[in-house]
């Protein structure tokens, strides 16, 4: 079983900067692609940016291109979203999420590719 905790959320103005970070227990991190989804009130979880097991390949969602990167640290059992340029329209509450599946190669931008969730960690951008 995986373990994910997210920090670092807040309020930001508009074309400020946060750092999120998501610390994992257990043994698998390593070997899961992680990913960062997020959820604005009355609207569906998306996907926001992934990154494979190893940090050499990541996706990401045309909405954060060129703003937010993804990173992780398997010594420290922690992946990070850097945002930069934040907008109005990234308040979200940020959840990140883990896929174990084993051999897998594949980063997926769906919800239901993913086996286990943070508790998530709120964003606000004031305009």
């Amino acid at each position: 079983q995986v373990q994910l905790v997210e920090s670092g959320g807040g309020l930001v103005q508009a074309g400020g900067s946060l750092r999120l970070s998501c610390a994992a227990s257990g043994r698998t991190f390593s070997r899961s692609a992680m990913g960062w989804f997020r959820q604005a009130p009355g609207k569906e979880r998306e996907f926001v940016i992934a990154i494979s097991r190893s940090g050499g390949r990541t996706i990401y969602a045309d909405s954060v291109k060129g703003r937010f990167t993804i990173s992780r640290d398997n010594a420290k059992n922690t992946v990070y979203l850097q945002m930069n340029s934040l907008k109005p329209e990234d308040t979200a509450v940020y959840y990140c999420a883990a896929d174990v599946t084993i051999y897998s190669t594949t980063l997926y931008d769906t919800t239901g590719a993913y086996d286990y969730w943070g508790q998530g960690t709120q964003v606000t951008v004031s305009s």
